[in-house]
């Protein structure tokens, strides 16, 4: 028994001609002497489940990677990449979702510089790899760092001819560059060599998109408004998509280094439809007044934070108030005592009319337009009628009665008592009835300059030292053509930096006249005050 122990123990001791168990995998071998003879399994499994959250694939026979502590991947950064001039500027298009375009996914996302498709990952398993073997593309973007790598080699490239990519991807704004906006009156060129404005470019209607289009269009006429969405820091608090899908489409617009002379607000677009549970969505028209009276008080919901109650950009440009007096008939109350309070119903005892006094908030005015007239005049043609704008905004004098029938009969009595830097005003074109839609054709004739209110409606005095604040410019004119249901909008905007008027119609615009806008059969106007 001695002798065989013996025997087991020489054994032993004598070199074995099989490597040993931690030899097995070459790669984790030297990873573990680089690492002072420490193993590093533990850390390539980390690094592993890390890469498969980030919708990466591992490989153990990837030679080139190297793998440090805590699970962390450095990854070779170069500057001479021989693959740079195969970037095809032309085919980016950074304005869609950010999905890939195999799984649909929108983590992890990387975009070919080559054909301008998205592709999930830059793994050894990965859709971006794999089109990078499969096409022989190989330089891509990541849609969220920015970062710019090579496949399949897989380190990243650091090249400031990279740039303007990135800018385009994700357009930047200094605030010394924000405050001297108004102020550029030059012109930038597009790739394709079309010359644009920056501000001034058109948007793609994508389908019966027109309403979001003019409505886009009018808001960024609103300089402060334009200013608080150019900087991302100004609402990086807010977790409303459509907050920041709205800054970025503002950015877009106002970018001087674009690609193309036009931008698609498909992104905005589909926060849109998923805000507004698909009240406003692709391929159904709608109201612009009532997409601007949505995105307007959406907005500021999503943007007023806890330190200013019930304050935000949005109250700051658009927000006046009305004086609002009702007169009820006694009798509707006394038909309706059930449903009414008890003090109501005794004053209502003593009273023909109750009167109900209160201050009532508003982003924007709607006029009503006189009835248009029913016959044909001899020629056997319908007179257009013209009114002047001062004529409806009489509604607004504390005077003029107006007769509503819901949700109760009664008469009202509006005054403005607080002006606000922005006016918004609606003209009420179309009735719906139970048949059908009807458009009243009336034109209204509105100065362009100088709209001095307080020789129409009657004004609050301004408090202390303050002036009276009641002239205003027309910076944006909505225009609705064709038949209700069937038609299209267009917009005339100004461009402040010449005072020069532009009609825009989605991605077509040109230079107009202030005599054309004047004579534009307007729907819905934002004048600014002056200062």
């Amino acid at each position: 028994m001695e002798e065989s122990r013996k025997r087991r123990q020489s054994e032993s001791d004598e070199p074995s001609d099989e490597a040993p168990a931690a030899s097995a995998n070459p790669k984790r071998q030297r990873l573990s002497d680089k690492n002072g003879g420490a193993p590093l399994e533990l850390s390539e499994h980390i690094d592993h489940a890390v890469n498969e959250e980030n919708g990466e694939e591992d490989d153990d026979e990837e030679e080139d990677r190297q793998v440090v502590a805590r699970g962390n991947r450095h990854v070779e950064i170069r500057r001479d990449c021989p693959y740079l001039d195969t970037v095809n500027r032309q085919v980016l298009d950074f304005d869609f979702e950010k999905f890939c375009s195999i799984s649909l996914s929108n983590l992890n996302v990387y975009a070919c510089l080559v054909c301008g498709k998205y592709f999930q990952g830059r793994g050894l398993k990965s859709h971006a790899y794999t089109h990078s073997l499969e096409a022989g593309h190989h330089v891509f973007i990541n849609l969220q760092t920015e970062k710019v790598y090579c496949l399949p080699d897989g380190y990243e490239i650091n090249d400031p001819s990279l740039d303007d990519i990135r800018h385009v991807l994700n357009p930047r704004f200094m605030r010394e560059q924000v405050a001297h906006l108004d102020q550029n009156k030059q012109w930038s060129r597009a790739l394709d060599g079309s010359n644009y404005l920056p501000g001034m470019v058109g948007l793609n209607n994508i389908k019966e998109t027109d309403f979001v289009n003019v409505t886009i269009q009018s808001l960024m006429r609103v300089t402060p408004l334009r200013n608080f969405f150019l900087i991302p820091e100004n609402y990086e608090h807010s977790k409303s998509p459509l907050v920041h899908r709205f800054g970025e489409l503002t950015r877009k617009i106002w970018h001087a280094r674009n690609f193309k002379g036009q931008v698609s607000p498909h992104e905005f677009l589909q926060a849109v439809m998923k805000a507004s549970n698909k009240r406003f969505q692709i391929g159904v028209q709608s109201d612009p007044v009532e997409f601007m009276s949505w995105l307007l008080n959406t907005l500021h919901s999503n943007l007023k934070s806890s330190k200013r109650k019930n304050k935000s950009i949005i109250y700051d440009c658009f927000q006046g108030e009305l004086e609002v007096v009702k007169e009820i008939p006694r009798r509707h109350l006394v038909e309706n005592k059930e449903n009414g309070s008890e003090e109501n119903n005794n004053r209502a005892a003593n009273e023909e009319v109750v009167t109900e006094t209160s201050r009532v908030p508003f982003l924007m005015l709607g006029l009503d337009l006189p009835p248009p007239p029913l016959f044909k005049d001899a020629m056997e043609k319908n007179i257009i009628p013209q009114i002047p704008l001062f004529n409806i905004l009489t509604k607004f004098d504390g005077e003029t009665v107006t007769e509503v029938v819901r949700p109760c009969i009664a008469r009202m009595r509006y005054r403005v008592i607080r002006l606000p830097k922005y006016l918004i005003l609606h003209m009420r074109r179309f009735t719906k009835n139970n048949f059908f839609i009807e458009k009243n054709p009336t034109i209204v004739n509105f100065p362009v300059k100088n709209l001095e209110l307080k020789d129409y409606i009657p004004l609050p005095m301004p408090k202390g030292n303050e002036k009276l604040r009641s002239k205003y410019d027309l910076i944006a004119n909505i225009v609705h053509d064709g038949k209700p249901g069937e038609g299209c909008y267009r917009v005339f905007v100004q461009r402040k930096s010449e005072e020069q008027w532009y009609e825009m119609q989605d991605l077509h615009v040109t230079e107009t006249l202030p005599q054309i806008v004047a004579l534009s059969e307007t729907y819905m106007q934002i004048y600014e005050q002056h200062e």
